[in-house]
């Protein structure tokens, strides 16, 4: 099923902006009486008809506002330095968006190789994920803050850091408990340091480990995030 992104979306008539009303038009060739869905990013999804099939401003008529399969009783957080290639980050991005996260918050620390980001390159990577997994809600993220900022602001949940650390034992599968708000800092290549380690720890941060598997940072941001989903939808 096709979807689109209407952040503004309500029941009725409603009018697309260019780039959306461009690639229904123009990219898919959709015609006046196609039927397709549409998400607000906020938790919303429409059943949609189109009306007028105007590549620069599309109209269409949407109803059957419902409620998302995503939307949760929790709240998840990530908290990743931005790779030195854009390309993997952008593919954290999008993973985590299909698995489903709330937040991202960009942080440049001691080790980081890359200090500045294009959030909106970032958040257009999202809007296509979440459009392709046929997601009600947009993921927040932030741009790039001071790693030393980052971990003293508050946060109503569990707060972990995933570092490599032979006293590190404890799993996040273990440590973190259903239905709990979470949020995960993920080092950058370089990890963190022991300073940064200690300043997380002593801001409420429990330390823990993604497993034995020696991961890349945008491998292990995924791996954590998939964490939290899984064990928020297990039965027991």
């Amino acid at each position: 099923m096709n979807v689109f992104y209407l952040p503004d979306a309500n029941d009725g008539m409603v009018s697309f902006p260019e780039e959306e009303s461009r690639h229904c038009v123009k990219v898919l060739r959709m015609q006046a009486g196609d039927r397709f869905c549409v998400t607000d990013g906020k938790g919303s999804l429409y059943d949609a008809e189109l009306v007028e099939a105007h590549p620069k401003r599309a109209v269409a008529c949407l109803s059957n506002k419902r409620a998302g399969y995503d939307n949760k009783t929790f709240r998840l957080e990530i908290a990743i330095a931005p790779t030195k290639l854009n390309e993997r980050t952008e593919w954290f991005l999008e993973k985590a968006t299909e698995i489903g996260i709330d937040k991202v918050q960009l942080f440049a620390s001691c080790h980081s190789e890359r200090r500045v980001a294009n959030v909106e390159r970032f958040r257009k990577v999202m809007i296509a994920a979440m459009k392709q997994s046929i997601k009600s809600r947009l993921p927040e993220i932030e741009d790039v803050t001071d790693f030393n900022k980052m971990v003293q602001q508050p946060f109503d949940g569990q707060k972990f850091i995933a570092w490599i650390d032979d006293d590190v034992t404890d799993l996040l599968c273990d440590k973190y408990e259903k239905g709990q708000n979470a949020l995960v800092l993920i080092g950058p290549e370089g990890d963190f340091s022991p300073e940064e380690v200690q300043l997380a720890k002593d801001n409420g941060f429990v330390p823990v480990s993604l497993g034995e598997a020696r991961l890349r940072t945008e491998t292990a941001a995924v791996v954590a995030c998939h964490t939290v989903q899984l064990i928020n939808q297990m039965r027991k």
